[in-house]
C-alpha cells in the first residue's frame, strides 16, 4: 500500500482534526501518500482532493471542526454518485480510505467497500456517542464538557433569581450528552429519548424540591426527547415556577477538544493506518475498556448503542 484517503463526513465533532493530524503523520512516517478528500463524499464524487503533507496538519491538534470541512452528500447514496467517486479513486490512485464520521458515513463507507472492493477503516467522530463498537466518540467528551459548562453557568442566574431553567441539549436519537452532562451538572431531571417521562411527574418532583425549600432546578433535555421551549411552557402552566429554556444547539460541536478528546483521536487515527497497511477491509476502530480494539463495520452498523439505564437511574437518584 503507498497511498491512501481521508474524509471528514456528516457533523463535525472537536477532536476531528486531530484524528487527521494522527492519520497523516503516521501514514507519512510508515512512507505512505496521503491525500486528503474536500467535504467528505461530496468531494469524494467531485475528484476536490490534494495532497497532504506534515505541514498540512501543523497546528491543528488544538482545533475544532474539520480542516478537510463536511457535508453530507445525497448523491453518494445513488450507485452513480459512488460510480463517479471510485473514478476519482482510480485516478488518484487510492488503495484505502479512512472516514472519520458516524453512522450515516460508515454506512456509505460499507456500500462502497462492498461494491468496488476498496478497503476502509471508519474513525467515529460524532459528539452524540451513539456508534456501537466503541465506548467512547471523537467529540463527546468535549460536547458534554461544553454543556456541563453552560449548565454550570446558568445555575448562577437560575439561583439568583430563583428560577426553574430547561437546558436543551443535542441527541435526536439518544441521550448520551443529556445523561453525562445531567449527571456532572446536578440537574434535577434528565430527558431522554429512551426513557419515557410524563410531564406531571416532572413537575411533581419539581413542587417537592420547593417545598423543602429548593428556589432553583436545572431540567436537561435532549432534543429528541421533545421540545425544551414546549415542555418549559408546559412547566410554567402547571407549576406557576418562573421558567426559562436555553437551546445550546450547535454550540456543543465547536470550541478546543478536550485532552481526552485529542489523544483518543490520536490513538484512533494511528490504529486506522495501521490496519489499512495490515490488510484489514471495512473496520472500524474504536476504545473499549481502555483499550483501542477493532470492529468490522457490518457488525458496527448492525447494533444499536443504548444509554446505561444504571447511570441514568443514579442521576435521578442523587438529584432527589
Amino acid at each position: 500500500m503507498q497511498r491512501i484517503g481521508i474524509l471528514t463526513s456528516g457533523g463535525d465533532s472537536p477532536g476531528m482534526n486531530a484524528a487527521i493530524r494522527a492519520v497523516v503523520r503516521k501514514a507519512i512516517y510508515h512512507g505512505l501518500e496521503v491525500i486528503g478528500i474536500k467535504r467528505g463524499f461530496n468531494g469524494f464524487i467531485e475528484g476536490d482532493m490534494e495532497p497532504m503533507r506534515l505541514g498540512s496538519v501543523a497546528d491543528i491538534i488544538h482545533r475544532g471542526g474539520t480542516i478537510l470541512h463536511t457535508a453530507r452528500s445525497e448523491q453518494f447514496k445513488t450507485p452513480a454518485g459512488r460510480a463517479k467517486a471510485w473514478e476519482n479513486v482510480e485516478r488518484f490512485g487510492l488503495e484505502g480510505l479512512v472516514v472519520i464520521g458516524g453512522d450515516g458515513s460508515f454506512t456509505g463507507a460499507s456500500i462502497f467497500h462492498r461494491e468496488y472492493g476498496l478497503p476502509v477503516v471508519g474513525i467515529p467522530g460524532t459528539i452524540d456517542n451513539d456508534i456501537s463498537g466503541t465506548d467512547y466518540s471523537i467529540g463527546f467528551d468535549t460536547a458534554v464538557n461544553t454543556a456541563v459548562d453552560a449548565i454550570n453557568k446558568i445555575r448562577d442566574t437560575a439561583t439568583s433569581h430563583e428560577r426553574t431553567f430547561i437546558v436543551e441539549v443535542m441527541g435526536r436519537d439518544t441521550g448520551f450528552i443529556a445523561v453525562a452532562a445531567g449527571l456532572a451538572g446536578g440537574a434535577e431531571s434528565i430527558l431522554i429519548p429512551e426513557h419515557p417521562f410524563s410531564i406531571e411527574e416532572v413537575c411533581h418532583k419539581l413542587c417537592k424540591g420547593y417545598r423543602r425549600g429548593k428556589l432553583h432546578s436545572i431540567i436537561v433535555v435532549a432534543e429528541g426527547a421533545g421540545s425544551g421551549l414546549e415542555i418549559g411552557k408546559q412547566i410554567k402552566e402547571r407549576t406557576g415556577f418562573d421558567t426559562k429554556v436555553t437551546i445550546l444547539g450547535h454550540l456543543q460541536r465547536g470550541g478546543t477538544p478536550t485532552a481526552f478528546d485529542r489523544i483518543l483521536a490520536s490513538q484512533l487515527g494511528a490504529r486506522a493506518v495501521e490496519l489499512l497497511m495490515q490488510g484489514a477491509t471495512s473496520k472500524m476502530v474504536g476504545m473499549s475498556a481502555g483499550k483501542i480494539v477493532e470492529t468490522n463495520l457490518d457488525l458496527v452498523l448492525g447494533q444499536k448503542k443504548t444509554v446505561d439505564l444504571d447511570v441514568y437511574r443514579l442521576a435521578s437518584i442523587l438529584a432527589i
